[in-house]
C-alpha cells in the first residue's frame, strides 16, 4: 500500500491497494484499519464503493461499499481520501492492517511502501531559497567561537597554552564528591582506556574536586599546565564542572582511545540562571525503551539539565508497573487489534495490530524505574513523574474496567469497585481534542481517590528504594472536553451530598483539592498543567478560562504552554506568574520540539501550534517573551501591536518564573533516531538559554542595536554548535541522530546555487534523479546544468539531511 500526495489544492491521500497475491480482495467482507490524525474522510460521490468510519482517538475503519468491484490478484485501485491538512510526511496515515469479518479478533499487517508524494515545487523552491537567504546571513556573521565551554559560562578565559590530559591521571576528590570522581573516572576509562584511580590527597598532575563555600550549583575551574582544579560547595557545582571539562575536550575525544588529549588552560566561574531545566518527554504516546531513557539522561546530564518531566501516562498507555495493579501494564501498556479495549487498548499513531510491537506496546517494571530514577539522580537530574488525570486516562480507566470485569466474575463486588475510574451508567457525551469519547475519568467516585492514593504511594515508595528525591508529581490536568460529567449518577449523587459542587463545572477545583490533599500528606508538591491554576466563568454567553486566584494558598507548580496569537492566552504565563502561582515556560512556540523544524513537506513533525527549529528556542526571552515573537502558528510575521494590551510581568511575578521546559510529545516519534532527531539540536537552545546569563541582545533598549548584536550572537551560536558540540555528539554515548539541515538552494542568472548552514557541512549533488551520496560530486560554487538537480547536506562523519529537489530550465 502506497500513499501519496496529490497536491495542495485539494488535500487528498491516494491509497493505492496492490493485490499480490493469488485471490482476488472480495467485494465485501473486510476492513482496513488505519491511524491518521487528520480526520480522512471519503470523497464525495465515492462512498458506494468504500466508506471511512471513525473508531476512537485517531483509529479509523475503510471498508467496502456496495458498488466495491474485486479487486484481482495482480491489480490494483485507488482510493482518494480528502483530510483536513496535509503540510508534511506526518499528516500521511499509518499503520495499516488487514482484518476479515470472519475472524475479527485478528489483525493482518498489510505492507506497506515508503510514502511518495508529488513534488510541490514551487513551494519547495521557496522554502529552499528562504534557508538559502537565512544561511546567507548567518555566514556572514560567522567567526570563530571565543568560549569553548557549553554552555556559555558567567566568566571564561584562555590562558594561552593547553593541559595535556593523559590515560591514568589521578582524581584527588574531597569525600563528599565520590559520586562525582567515579563516574569522571568511567569517562575518563572511555577515553583513554586506562583506570585512574580517586585519591583523597596528593601532588602532581591530577584532577583536584575541592569544596570551597560558593552557591549551591555554582563551581570554579581552573586549568593550568599540571592541574585541573574544579571547585564548588555542592556535589552539584562539582558535577556541573566536569560536564564544563567534558566540552573543553577535543569534539572527537570520544571517537576512541587516545594516549592524551590537548585542553586549553582556563580560568571559569559559573552558576545556572534558572534552577529549573527540563526535558518533557513523552513515552506514553510512543514508548522508548529503558536504555533509550538512560542516553536521554547522559545528554542532559552533558548540557546541565536537571529536570527529566516524565510523561509516563495518557490515553494511549501506561507505562509504569504498579504493584497490586496488574492490569495497568497488563491492559495499559499494551496496544493492538481490540477495537473495544476489552483485553488491551487500540492501536493508535501507527503502532498496528501485532500487541508485542514497541513503540505502541511496552512499560517499565518497577526494577526498571528505580533504575532510570538512580541513573539520573547519579547525574543530578530529578525526574518528575506525570500521572496525567483526570482526562488524557484512558489507558488507566480501560486498565481499571478490565480489573473491575475481572474480579465481578469472582463475585467480589466491593473488591471490584474498589478502583473503578468510571461511572458505567454515564451517558455523558463528549469528545476530545485527540478523538476520544471515554478517556475522561469520572472525578465524583470515591474510587477515583483510592486510586490516586494507591498509585502515588507506589511512585512514594518507588523512589524512596531508589534513594531519589520526589518533592512534586505532575497530574496533569490539561484538555478535558466540553461535555464531561454532565450526565453522570455519581455526578448527581455528589452534587446532593456536598454543597460546594453544585455541577460539573465545579468538580474541578473538587478534584484537585482532593488530590492535592493527598500529595502533601506526603509532603508533595502538585504540578501541572495551566489549567490547575485556571476556572471557567461566563460572560456576555461565552465561557473561558481566567486565572483562579483561590487556588494560589496551595503553592501550585503551572507548567504553561499555550501562549498561542489569537487564543487570549498570549500573556497566560505572566498572568499566572503575577498571580502567585509558580510557573515553568513551556511555550508551545519555542518549546515544542515535536514541531517540525521547517516548513519543508519532508520535514517530519507536528506543526499546530507553528513551526519549533533550534533557533526559536534560543531566541526566547523568558521575562519578555514577546519582544521577540517573530512568527505565527503559520509562520507569517507577528505584528506586535497584539501584544500591546498583554499584561506585562511583574518584579514579583518575575520572581515565581522558576524555569524553562522543551516538549518532546510523541504522537511521531516512532523509534530511538527519531526522537534524537527531533531532540537535536534544539536541545542545546535550550540548554543555551536556561543556564545562560540574560544576553545583551535581549535587553537592548535599541532594536537596531540589539538585532546586530542578536544575528552576531546567534553565529556564533552555530559556530560552535557545527564546530564543537554536534561533532562531539557524533561519537559520545554511542552517538546521536541529530538532525542535519538540508541546504539552501537558489536559482540565480540561470544556475543553481546552494549553501549549508555551516562551512562544516559538506553539499553534494546528482543530475541523473539519484539520491547524492557520499561518492556524489562535491558541491562548490554553482551548478550550470539543466534539468532536475538533487543536493544533500553531509556531517564529517557522513550521515546526511533531507534531499532538496529544484529544476533548472
Amino acid at each position: 500500500m502506497q500513499v501519496k500526495k496529490a497536491g495542495m489544492v485539494k488535500p487528498v491521500c491516494t491509497f493505492v491497494l496492490r493485490n499480490t497475491g493469488s485471490e482476488a480482495l472480495p467485494a465485501a467482507g473486510w476492513a482496513i484499519y488505519f491511524n491518521s490524525i487528520k480526520d480522512p474522510k471519503i470523497e464525495e460521490g465515492d462512498t458506494s464503493f468504500y466508506q471511512v468510519s471513525h473508531i476512537n482517538g485517531d483509529l479509523y475503519r475503510l471498508h467496502p461499499g456496495k458498488k466495491f468491484i474485486p479487486l484481482l490478484p495482480g491489480k490494483q485501485m485507488s482510493i482518494d481520501i480528502y483530510q483536513q491538512f496535509l503540510k508534511n510526511v506526518s499528516d500521511f496515515p499509518a499503520g495499516f492492517y488487514l482484518v476479515w469479518d470472519k475472524n475479527p479478533s485478528k489483525g493482518y499487517p498489510i505492507k506497506n511502501t515508503d510514502p511518495g508524494f508529488t513534488s510541490l515545487i514551487p513551494e519547495e523552491q521557496q522554502i529552499s531559497q528562504q534557508i538559502f537567504e537565512q544561511n546567507e546571513i548567518v555566514l556572514s556573521n560567522r567567526s570563530l567561537s571565543s568560549v569553548k565551554i557549553f554552555p556559555t559560562p558567567l566568566k571564561y578565559s584562555e590562558k594561552g597554552f593547553t593541559y595535556k590530559m593523559k590515560g591514568g591521571v589521578g582524581i584527588i576528590s574531597d569525600p563528599a564528591f565520590h559520586n562525582e570522581a567515579t563516574l569522571l573516572a568511567s569517562d575518563l576509562l572511555t577515553l583513554f582506556g586506562l583506570k585512574s584511580p580517586v585519591l583523597p590527597s596528593g601532588s602532581g598532575p591530577a584532577i583536584v574536586l575541592k569544596k570551597m563555600p560558593m552557591a549551591a550549583d555554582a563551581y570554579k575551574l581552573e586549568i593550568d599546565k599540571e592541574r585541573v582544579v574544579i571547585s564548588a560547595s555542592s556535589s552539584t557545582g562539582i558535577f556541573y564542572g566536569i560536564q564544563s571539562l567534558k566540552t573543553l575536550l577535543p569534539p572527537d575525544s570520544w571517537k576512541g582511545k587516545h594516549s592524551s588529549l590537548d585542553v586549553p588552560a582556563v580560568a571559569a566561574e559559573d552558576a545556572p540562571r534558572f534552577g529549573h531545566r527540563a526535558i518533557m518527554l513523552d513515552v506514553a504516546r510512543n514508548f522508548q525503551t529503558k536504555q533509550q531513557v538512560l542516553k536521554v539522561i547522559d545528554l542532559m546530564a552533558l548540557y546541565k539539565l536537571n529536570i527529566l518531566h516524565f510523561h509516563l501516562i495518557d490515553d494511549e498507555g501506561w507505562r509504569v508497573e504498579v504493584k497490586d495493579l496488574p492490569e495497568l501494564t497488563q491492559v495499559g501498556a499494551v496496544r493492538g487489534h481490540r477495537t473495544n479495549s476489552s483485553d488491551y487498548l487500540p492501536p493508535s499513531h501507527g503502532s498496528g495490530a501485532d500487541i508485542n510491537k514497541l513503540p505502541g506496546s511496552g512499560f517499565y517494571s518497577r526494577e526498571d524505574f528505580i533504575e532510570i530514577l538512580k541513573y539520573a539522580n547519579e547525574r543530578h537530574i530529578q525526574v518528575i513523574p506525570e500521572i496525567e488525570t483526570p482526562g488524557h486516562a484512558r489507558a488507566a480507566i480501560k486498565a481499571m474496567e478490565a480489573r473491575y470485569r475481572r474480579l465481578m466474575k469472582t463475585g467480589f463486588k466491593a473488591e471490584a469497585e474498589k478502583y473503578l475510574l468510571t461511572d458505567l451508567s454515564d451517558k455523558s457525551v463528549y469528545k476530545s481534542v485527540q478523538g476520544w469519547n471515554d478517556n475522561v475519568i469520572n472525578v465524583a467516585l470515591p474510587s477515583v481517590y483510592t486510586f490516586m492514593e494507591k498509585v502515588i504511594g507506589e511512585f512514594v515508595r518507588m523512589y524512596k528504594e531508589a534513594g531519589a528525591p520526589l518533592v512534586t508529581i505532575h497530574m496533569g490536568g490539561d484538555e478535558v472536553p466540553a461535555g464531561v460529567w454532565e450526565n453522570s449518577g455519581a455526578v448527581s449523587k455528589l452534587t446532593s451530598t456536598d454543597k460546594s459542587v453544585k455541577g460539573p463545572e465545579d468538580l474541578w477545583k473538587y478534584f484537585f483539592t482532593r488530590v492535592n490533599s493527598i500529595l502533601s500528606s506526603y509532603n508533595l508538591q502538585m504540578s501541572g498543567w495551566e489549567e490547575i491554576g485556571l476556572r471557567k466563568v461566563t460572560e456576555g454567553g461565552k465561557k473561558r478560562m481566567v486565572v483562579d486566584t483561590s487556588m494560589v494558598k496551595y503553592n501550585f507548580r503551572t507548567d504553561v504552554w499555550n501562549n498561542l496569537i489569537g487564543t487570549g492566552a498570549e500573556d497566560l504565563a505572566y498572568r499566572l506568574a503575577n498571580a502567585g502561582y509558580k510557573v515553568v515556560l513551556s511555550n508551545v512556540t519555542n518549546m515544542y520540539f515535536d514541531f517540525a523544524s521547517d516548513q519543508s513537506f519532508k520535514e517530519p513533525g507536528m506543526y499546530w501550534g507553528g513551526y519549533v527549529g533550534a533557533e526559536k528556542p534560543f531566541y526566547f526571552i523568558p521575562y519578555n517573551y514577546f519582544r521577540n515573537f517573530k512568527e505565527d502558528d503559520l509562520g507569517n510575521p507577528v505584528d506586535p501591536s497584539v501584544f500591546e494590551e498583554k499584561e506585562r510581568l511583574t518584579e514579583a511575578g518575575r520572581a515565581n518564573i522558576i524555569g524553562l521546559q522543551a516538549a518532546l510529545w510523541s504522537e511521531t516519534i516512532t523509534t530511538p533516531q527519531r526522537l534524537e532527531y527531533m531532540l537535536l539540536p534544539k536541545l542545546l537552545s535550550l540548554a543555551e538559554r536556561a543556564w545562560a546569563a540574560d544576553p545583551a541582545w535581549a535587553t537592548d533598549p535599541d532594536p537596531a542595536v540589539s538585532e546586530k548584536l542578536y544575528r552576531l550572537a546567534w553565529s556564533d551560536f552555530l559556530t560552535n554548535l557545527w564546530d564543537r558540540e554536534l561533532p562531539r555528539l557524533d561519537y559520545y554515548h554511542r552517538g546521536f541522530s541529530y538532525r542535519i539541515p538540508a541546504p539552501g538552494v537558489i536559482l540565480k542568472n540561470g544556475r543553481v546555487l546552494a549553501n549549508a548552514e555551516s562551512p562544516k557541512l559538506t553539499i553534494r549533488y546528482t543530475i541523473d534523479g539519484t539520491e547524492p551520496n557520499a561518492g556524489s560530486p562535491l558541491y562548490k560554487d554553482g551548478v550550470s546544468s539543466k534539468g532536475t538537480i538533487l543536493f544533500k547536506a553531509f556531517n564529517a562523519a557522513g550521515r546526511s539531511g533531507n534531499t532538496v529537489k529544484i529544476i533548472n530550465k
